[in-house]
């Protein structure tokens, strides 16, 4: 119990870095899974490009000869993936075992001692961000490069967009669950 007249304990995690890197997971899963890269207008209605398939008219099939950097950009995001959700798994059990410390150390009697603050970081995000930062750079030079001179009828859509979003909500991620401060045990 608090002494009397002392306020209550505030949160002392940013949560803030938990909620980028998880809306920043989902965008990212999103753009990893869905076709729309590309899209242009075509005779037979709208034709997309994503990761995994080619659709025109809505009927989708597999690319039929996938290039070495699409290759590449699907290793590169699927890491990112990974390496986001061990991410978020891992800055999930650093706020459940300081909330648990703050609550442990909220329970002392008023004579007991209180702990102090201690500081808990979560660097993989960071790594995650880079990784889709890669495997959007890789996309992006790749494709371009790939088109050639057709690729102005080609525009990058919201697929690839969500990309990006996540990466610099991941990227902030990183950089926000460093200044969690909680009770020491």
């Amino acid at each position: 119990m608090p002494r009397p007249g002392t306020p209550p304990p505030r949160c002392p995690y940013n949560c803030g870095g938990l909620l980028c890197g998880a809306s920043g997971l989902a965008l990212l899963l999103a753009a990893t899974a869905t076709h729309f890269w590309l899209q242009r207008r075509a005779p037979g209605g709208t034709a997309s490009l994503g990761l995994w398939r080619t659709c025109l008219g809505g009927h989708c099939r597999p690319h039929p000869g996938t290039p070495a950097l699409w290759e590449a950009t699907r290793v590169l995001m699927l890491l990112s993936v990974l390496t986001a959700t061990a991410g978020l798994a891992l800055g999930l059990s650093i706020v459940a075992s300081a909330a648990r410390r703050l609550c442990l150390a909220s329970a002392c009697p008023a004579g007991g001692s209180q702990a102090g603050p201690a500081r808990a970081a979560d660097p993989s995000p960071l790594p995650a961000g880079l990784l889709a930062l890669l495997g959007l750079g890789v996309y992006t030079a790749g494709t371009l490069s790939l088109l050639g001179p057709a690729r102005t009828a080609w525009r990058f859509s919201w697929s690839y967009i969500l990309g990006w979003v996540a990466v610099v909500l991941i990227s902030s991620a990183g950089s926000r669950r460093g200044n969690w401060e909680g009770p020491r045990s």
